[in-house]
């Protein structure tokens, strides 16, 4: 005759409250593992606290900017941007750049694509764009506003970029911070149309919000 062994209610309670016990104590070596590193992470971002970049204006020419209609404006510049991370221990990628200009709040050329690129500690990078508008539509007073600045001798132009960057510190990466640069620029522009294109090189510095 074969034995049937089985176990006691009281046995298979004991069971259970081992797995429970397992289970929370794995829980709580995650949890602590975790909050760890993210403490860790946090305090190398407050140590290290990035600088936002630098961009300033190198140079503008502005090639063309006329209506080919009463409110469509075709226009052409040519800009180079110097952009520099103040940071001594943390590089930055550019993941997404795009450049335009615009002419008392309206925008007069298209967004313009620039490279991704990786930016290391002090670096600095020349940044180049052409910049073009077809037959873009703008508001009836362009006209008369570009006319009045022409009076006045000077023509003022908004140089924008905008993009996203990511922050790297050691082998950690951020997650991506989209990033606003404004450059103005001021080139005389007097009741004689010059030859050649209209030019700044006044070397100014450009804001940046993150």
């Amino acid at each position: 005759m074969s034995e049937v062994y089985t176990k006691s209610p009281k046995h298979c309670g004991k069971q259970r409250l081992n797995i429970h016990k397992l289970c929370k104590k794995l829980f709580y070596t995650f949890s602590t593992f975790f909050l760890s590193l993210l403490l860790f992470i946090f305090l190398v971002w407050l140590i290290l606290h990035p600088s936002k970049p630098e961009f300033s204006l190198r140079e503008a020419n502005l090639y063309q900017l006329n209506l080919s209609d009463p409110q469509l404006l075709n226009s052409s510049i040519q800009l180079t941007l110097l952009s520099k991370n103040p940071n001594k221990k943390v590089g930055i990628y550019y993941d997404h750049l795009q450049v335009y200009a615009s002419y008392k709040g309206q925008q007069i050329t298209v967004y313009t694509s620039l490279p991704p690129f990786y930016q290391g500690h002090e670096e600095s990078n020349l940044l180049t764009a052409s910049l073009v508008g077809t037959g873009l539509p703008v508001a009836s007073s362009f006209r008369y506003e570009v006319g009045r600045d022409q009076t006045a001798g000077k023509l003022v132009l908004s140089l924008k970029v905008t993009g996203r960057l990511r922050w790297k510190v050691w082998t950690w990466v951020s997650g991506r911070y989209r990033f606003n640069v404004n450059c103005i620029s001021v080139m005389d522009f007097g009741p004689t149309i010059p030859s050649g294109p209209l030019s700044s090189k006044q070397g100014s510095q450009c804001s940046t919000t993150i």
